[in-house]
């Protein structure tokens, strides 16, 4: 957790993500990538510099997960802890039943958080997508969109004046899975019936052989990144991010 929380850190430093004053939400799916940042947080905040403070918010999909474990947990850390509740699952799978659901599930879920934050007055969102995420979405742009793209590290939303924040982006899969199973965090199974069957896990695969002939292949993208062409991809003082070891990647 040392380790994850040096780099969360650098992160958050190096694009500027916290401010003093801030009050963060995290988005709780009950997986392990948000637990670990949810922790890493709620531990950041006791020494950083500039004072803010967290808050989970779960959205409940109505696939019918228990959310009681996530919810010690956030009492142990103290963390204040809200569960929306909505209709998602049934709407995609039951109602329109998409044959590719993740770009309507996305819209859908980032809608409803939102609108919990702006109803408590939060106005940042700490979201939990990482090294490999960020990896995986520049390939997904390319090959199913033809251009390149990925998620940004701070992104402003004028519409409901919302920013995100992605702290973990240089903590690497499996770092945060070892992390999650030493800190024996409450983990949820997730019964989306589209989990491993999306064009995000194919991506995944192909990355992971290409990985195994270009051992560097996913660091030498995401230095990439940083340096441009993205847009708002080059860290403050244009640092780069720290080498990744074999079991962190």
């Amino acid at each position: 957790m040392d380790k994850i929380l040096s780099y969360v850190r650098r992160c958050v430093e190096d694009y500027d993500m916290i401010h003093s004053g801030d009050r963060l939400a995290v988005g709780v799916s009950g997986g392990k990538d948000s637990l670990v940042l949810l922790a890493a947080l709620a531990k950041l905040r006791e020494f950083y510099p500039q004072p803010f403070t967290v808050e989970a918010i779960t959205l409940d999909m109505g696939t019918g997960m228990d959310f009681a474990p996530v919810e010690a947990y956030c009492r142990k850390i103290g963390v204040p802890y809200t569960v929306i509740g909505t209709e998602i699952a049934h709407i995609i799978f039951d109602v329109r039943k998409e044959k590719n659901p993740c770009s309507m599930c996305a819209k859908m879920r980032r809608g409803a958080l939102h609108n919990a934050m702006l109803e408590r007055d939060i106005h940042k969102i700490a979201l939990g997508h990482h090294f490999d995420d960020a990896v995986e979405t520049f390939f997904l742009s390319l090959f199913y969109e033809g251009r390149l793209s990925c998620f940004q590290p701070v992104t402003f939303l004028d519409r409901t004046g919302v920013t995100q924040i992605r702290p973990l982006l240089y903590c690497g899969e499996g770092h945060i899975r070892n992390v999650a199973e030493r800190e024996e965090l409450p983990v949820l199974h997730n019964p989306c019936p589209a989990d491993g069957y999306t064009r995000r896990q194919e991506v995944k695969e192909l990355v992971a052989e290409l990985g195994k002939r270009y051992p560097q292949l996913k660091t030498r993208v995401f230095g990439a990144m940083q340096r441009l062409p993205l847009p708002e991809w080059g860290p403050v003082e244009r640092r780069r991010m720290p080498p990744l070891e074999e079991d962190e990647a």
